[in-house]
């Protein structure tokens, strides 16, 4: 397969996701700022969205506050910011079309047809009111493209960019979430344990599909650090780093089989796939959630940039 048409399959993966990402998480900031808060609460809970988003810079480079309306025109619709959920749809479609004779006609049709209906939306779909049929609707464009890749694209190299480029972007996402969860919105004049404390928590769940999936491993009421092992070390669980990082390096693995080469990605695969295997949650706080957090984020960076000098380039 040309490079080029790689880096496609790759990054409309990367985009498809991203869109679905954004959308969960606006969708679980919705649902928390409904809740009682206290006054001096401030934009906490949309702050932490464009934070978690990895938009923070160019965000706060033209506006001051984080507000409802600003936040959800940047994150959905504003053609400015590349990771929008727009600006996802547009690119992801982009390449879609320059690989149409690498894609099943499935796949097309799902990313063609979310196009089409994308550009019959007006603005008030994207105000606080509306915004969150829309949200709902990503998320089934997404999942629906998923299910195309998963069951009509032949297991050749280009299952495998597609897998790997949702892969990697999954983990991104599920790294931010949690780091940001510890550290921006948890309000200072709450305890630990508090109702605000399991709200929050359980949105966290929410934002990658995982609550009822959190009850069925633990049986337990919401915790923390139980949260924390699901999301990052339960190979059981698809939006797990465990999971997604072991499914980066079965990729990879296939790749190196088709083409008998190997690079620095895969070993960054296989050491970063061996530390969260065995790993445990009490070695994690031990060294400091965010620090480990902040390591698979800067790792996930690091692996992209690896593949693309593999294979993308």
């Amino acid at each position: 397969m040309l490079s080029r048409t790689a880096e496609n399959l790759y990054w409309l993966a990367r985009y498809i996701e991203r869109a679905e990402n954004i959308a969960r998480l606006l969708d679980v900031t919705l649902r928390m700022a409904s809740l009682p808060q206290e006054k001096d609460t401030g934009d906490s809970e949309w702050r932490s969205a464009i934070i978690a988003s990895g938009c923070e810079e160019s965000f706060f480079a033209t506006r001051e506050r984080a507000t409802p309306e600003t936040v959800l025109y940047y994150l959905t619709c504003d053609r400015d910011n590349p990771s929008s959920i727009i600006s996802c749809m547009s690119t992801a479609r982009n390449n879609a079309r320059m690989v149409r004779t690498a894609l099943s006609i499935s796949m097309w049709e799902a990313i063609n047809s979310t196009w089409i209906e994308m550009n019959t939306l007006c603005q008030a779909d994207f105000t606080p009111e509306r915004v969150g049929r829309f949200l709902d609707w990503v998320k089934e464009r997404s999942l629906l493209f998923g299910g195309t890749v998963a069951s009509t694209l032949l297991r050749s190299d280009a299952f495998w960019f597609c897998r790997l480029g949702m892969s990697i972007e999954r983990a991104d996402n599920t790294s931010r979430i949690l780091d940001v969860k510890y550290n921006i919105l948890l309000p200072a004049y709450e305890t630990v344990g508090g109702t605000m404390d399991y709200y929050q928590w359980a949105s966290v769940l929410r934002s990658v599909s995982a609550l009822r999936a959190y009850h069925w491993v633990y049986r337990d009421r919401v915790k923390p650090w139980l949260v924390a092992e699901l999301l990052i070390l339960k190979p059981e669980m698809p939006r797990s780093l465990a999971y997604c990082i072991s499914d980066v390096s079965r990729q990879l693995e296939s790749l190196a089989g088709a083409y008998g080469t190997r690079g620095e990605c895969h070993r960054l695969a296989g050491q970063m796939d061996a530390r969260l295997r065995y790993s445990t949650i009490e070695q994690i706080f031990a060294l400091g959630l965010h620090e480990f957090l902040t390591g698979i984020v800067e790792d996930t960076r690091m692996l992209g940039d690896e593949i693309t000098r593999q294979y993308l380039t």
